[in-house]
């Protein structure tokens, strides 16, 4: 009987680790601009800084269907992949475009140990919040 139940313990317990496995750790974003482009009305520019810590991941996502985004990474690397292209590791220095309509299916930190940040900054409809919508699966 004690055997039984600490087999059921044990075997709770890896279920849990596994399902908390399977969740990459979410990323934390932060909008440090956000303007009207004074000479091309009704767009603005904003700028996000993604962070991911070791592991870490978003969802696959959208932007508003008028984001034209560059993103370059400050720290770390990132996997990245947008529909219709190959995924792909950017390292410190590189850069990578998302068309407006583009689908993100990969934004991951390619490290298991080091924490990795971007800059993205987005050409926008002014007023297009959210500036990302996870898909629905």
């Amino acid at each position: 009987m004690v055997t039984r139940l600490l087999l059921a313990a044990v075997l709770a317990t890896l279920s849990i680790g596994a399902a908390w496995a399977a969740e990459p750790p979410p990323g934390k974003v932060t909008v440090v601009f956000d303007r009207p482009i004074p000479n091309i009305p009704g767009k603005s520019m904003k700028g996000v800084v993604v962070e991911y810590g070791p592991g870490g991941a978003s969802p696959s996502h959208t932007h508003p269907q008028s984001a034209f985004i560059y993103a370059t990474v400050l720290e770390g690397s990132f996997r990245i992949q947008v529909k219709g292209e190959p995924e792909k590791i950017y390292h410190v220095g590189e850069n990578f475009v998302e068309e407006p309509g583009s689908v993100h299916l990969v934004s991951a930190n390619a490290s298991d140990t080091e924490p990795a940040k971007l800059l993205a900054v987005f050409v926008v409809d002014t007023g297009n919040t959210p500036l990302v919508t996870p898909l629905k699966k």
